[in-house]
């Protein structure tokens, strides 16, 4: 079994920017609810979003956010493509769909790519490419993705003379 938790460093150093500024609001205003309640907030973003925590079993992979929020767990058998990849600024962090499928990620540009049988790809940021790659490489069955349907163009005239 393998399991992996890359802690999510760049929210950490975010919302430690944030809290200062709470703190010193606190500081010169007092603690008033709006305040407190915004530092509330802070905290359970903190708890809810440290870290992505990676599991690959026997059958499956699963993958979710600090204690267990916004994940998702896959089936191997539709696993049928497993690379390492390097995610861009524009990927960002968090829950996202892109045009290179569904990302997951928390801190850093590594990540690995998952193909489903029926097309749908995800990529899962890690700091431990090569442990994860290596762990699933072991227990899915390469196979074929489905082609994309042709795109058909549309021809345009230029009545212009």
């Amino acid at each position: 079994m393998y399991q992996h938790k890359q802690y999510a460093v760049f929210i950490f150093v975010v919302l430690a920017w944030i809290s200062g500024f709470v703190a010193l609001a606190w500081n010169l205003m007092g603690a008033d609810v709006p305040l407190m309640v915004f530092a509330g907030i802070l905290l359970l973003v903190g708890f809810l979003f440290h870290g992505l925590t990676i599991k690959v079993d026997e059958a499956h992979i699963s993958w979710a956010f600090g204690p267990g929020v916004a994940g998702q767990k896959l089936a191997l058998e539709d696993i049928v493509g497993v690379k390492a990849v390097q995610n861009s600024y524009r990927h960002g962090i968090g829950i996202r769909i892109t045009h290179d499928g569904w990302i997951y990620s928390v801190s850093g540009f590594s990540a690995v790519q998952l193909t489903l049988k029926d097309g749908t790809q995800y990529r899962l940021g890690t700091n431990d490419q090569e442990g994860l790659v290596a762990a699933l490489e072991d227990k899915i069955t390469p196979g074929e993705v489905p082609a994309a349907e042709p795109q058909v163009k549309l021809r345009t005239h230029n009545n212009m003379l």
